[in-house]
Order: C-alpha cells, then sequence, then structure tokens
C-alpha cells in the first residue's frame, strides 16, 4: 500500500514505528496544497490538524482509501466526505499529560518571565530586568474542566492557587469534588482570574466564545493560555487587547492559521509568550501515534479496521 506522512516536521516518524511492508513516503515540509504529492497515495497519515483534510480535498484524490490521524479525534477533516468518497478514516491514542504540562510551562514562563530573562542571559542584557508574578494566592481560572481542565486544576492547587471553573455545563457537584469553586458565568471566571487557562474542545458552542466582551473583563494585570484551540478566543480582539496592553500577556500554543505566517502581528507582540503548537510533541506520543498508525494500516489491509472515526 502507498502510503505517504505529512508533515513530519521533526523527521521522526520512520524512526517511531516499524513500517516494513509498506511503500511509504515521509514530508517534512508543510504544504497549504498537498492535493499533487498525495496523487498516487492509497493511504495518507496526518499529525492532529496540520494539514486540512475538507470535502474539496478528498474529492482531489481518488486513489486514497485509508486516512489516519494521530488521536482519536480531528475536526480539520470531513468525516462526510470521507464516507462520501469510501475513505476510511482511523485515529490512533493520545496521552493527555503532554498539554497539561505545556500549558504549565507556558503558566511558569509568562508568571516568571523567562523568554526575557533568557534573552538577556544569551545577549549580555541585564542582570535581572523583571519581576515575577506569585503563584501562591492566585487565581487560576480554567475555562473547561474535562480530563485537561481538571488536571491543569489539581498542579494549580498543589502550586497554592485558588482554581476557579467554568464551562455551560459544569456542575458545582464535579467542582466541588476536585476541591475547586464555580464561577458563575464565563466572565465571571475571567474577572477572577490572574491565569485564565482553556481547556475546551472546539465546536460550535465555544467557537468565538471568548471574544471582545469576555477579554474586557479581564484584569490589566492577568495572563490568557491557549493550549486548546485558537478559534475558540476572537482572534482580533486578543490582538487588541495585547497591543494596547489590557491584559498582561497571552501564552499561546494554537494558532489560527499553521505554521503561523511570518508576517502575523502575534509575532511581533512582547507580552506573547508562544510555541508552535507543541502541546501533544513528545517522545512518548509520538512512539503511539506512528506505532499505532502502522497497527492501523495493517489491520486496514486485513479488512478489519480499528479505532475508526465516524
Amino acid at each position: 500500500m502507498r502510503c505517504v506522512v505529512l508533515d513530519d516536521y521533526q523527521g521522526v516518524a520512520l524512526a517511531n514505528a516499524d513500517w516494513s511492508g509498506l511503500d511509504v513516503t515521509v514530508l517534512r515540509d508543510h504544504l497549504d496544497d498537498p492535493a499533487q504529492a498525495l496523487a498516487d497515495a492509497e493511504c495518507v497519515v496526518i499529525m492532529r490538524e496540520r494539514t486540512p483534510f475538507p470535502a474539496e480535498l478528498f474529492a482531489r484524490l481518488p486513489k486514497l482509501r485509508l486516512l489516519v490521524t494521530s488521536g482519536m479525534r480531528n475536526a480539520s477533516i470531513d468525516l462526510a466526505a470521507a464516507r462520501e468518497h469510501s475513505v476510511t478514516v482511523c485515529g490512533t491514542g493520545s496521552a493527555k499529560t503532554p498539554p497539561t504540562e505545556l500549558t504549565w510551562a507556558l503558566i511558569l514562563g509568562l508568571a516568571r518571565h523567562i523568554a526575557t530573562e533568557n534573552a538577556a542571559f544569551h545577549a549580555g542584557g541585564p542582570w535581572q530586568s523583571t519581576v515575577g508574578v506569585d503563584l501562591a494566592g492566585a487565581t487560576l481560572g480554567l475555562v473547561g474542566f474535562g480530563n485537561l481542565g481538571r488536571a491543569v486544576g489539581r498542579i494549580g492547587k498543589a502550586f497554592g492557587m485558588d482554581v476557579v471553573a467554568w464551562s455551560q455545563n459544569l456542575t458545582a457537584e464535579r467542582t466541588d469534588a476536585e476541591g475547586v469553586r464555580l464561577a458563575s458565568s464565563l466572565h465571571d471566571l475571567l474577572a477572577q482570574s490572574d491565569f485564565a487557562s482553556i481547556h475546551l474542545v472546539l465546536g460550535d458552542r465555544s467557537r468565538g466564545l471568548v471574544d471582545a466582551a469576555a477579554l474586557a473583563a479581564m484584569k490589566p494585570t492577568a495572563f490568557l493560555v491557549n493550549t486548546s484551540r485558537a478559534a475558540i478566543v476572537d482572534n482580533a480582539a486578543l490582538l487588541e487587547v495585547l497591543r494596547e496592553r489590557r491584559i498582561a500577556g497571552a501564552g499561546l500554543d494554537v494558532f489560527e492559521i499553521e505554521p503561523l505566517p511570518l508576517n502575523d502581528e502575534l509575532r511581533t507582540l512582547p507580552n506573547v509568550l508562544a510555541t508552535p503548537h507543541l502541546g501533544y510533541v513528545t517522545a512518548a506520543n509520538y512512539r503511539t501515534y506512528f506505532a499505532e498508525a502502522v497497527e492501523d494500516i495493517h489491520a486496514f489491509l486485513r479488512g478489519t479496521p480499528v479505532r475508526e472515526l465516524s
């Protein structure tokens, strides 16, 4: 089976699984339009949402029979179009701990101005130029309280933070079980938070949820962290509050366009601490992704697909 692995940025796909018996081509550079490169592919392996698969792309790939994505959820795949074109879509396992850990890397980086101090250290700049923000006693607001939100909250409590959570269907029973306060609304949560961290799945209810009015509720000393999906936050409104320093800063791992264009304003703002969608990028996760992708391919060839997405 002719397989193409897309967006292997680090060049590690082949080393993380046994691809023997398969005709595999690995593409490391992102392609805005991958149709030509995939013209002969019967199987395509994609990493998260690095390359979207809309209906238009399925229509241009008549040889495609199997699409494998890392993780068991990928909002950038048009599953209805896949069914229409008789393409089986399968996923893989994915650990919850890596994005939790990156969330805390961003929170700590913002609180202690790590990027600024590290740059000064290497450039021979001033020895100490910033004053850190204390986590102990500060309020951590969690927008979303599923597996990731709860894990982030537990670490916040270990730092001695006051943790408050909110989502549309969240109940006091669930927050009380974790020793976390329930906010009455999104605006209530953001108004209280010294650090607000987003942990929602992107969907119709969450798209654009953190809009200009929500951001206006935040304190000028507060930080917003988003390791979930960029579209949950109104990008234009976020740029405005950061530009005008109406919040202290933002820690971002997700962007509306990825890779983020070189001329994007977010790259110019000094109060933005950003990573290039690294939340899931760890050695253990990659081993799971690629090993289970190979399992998916062999199961499909045996006529017994596993981990199908629907």
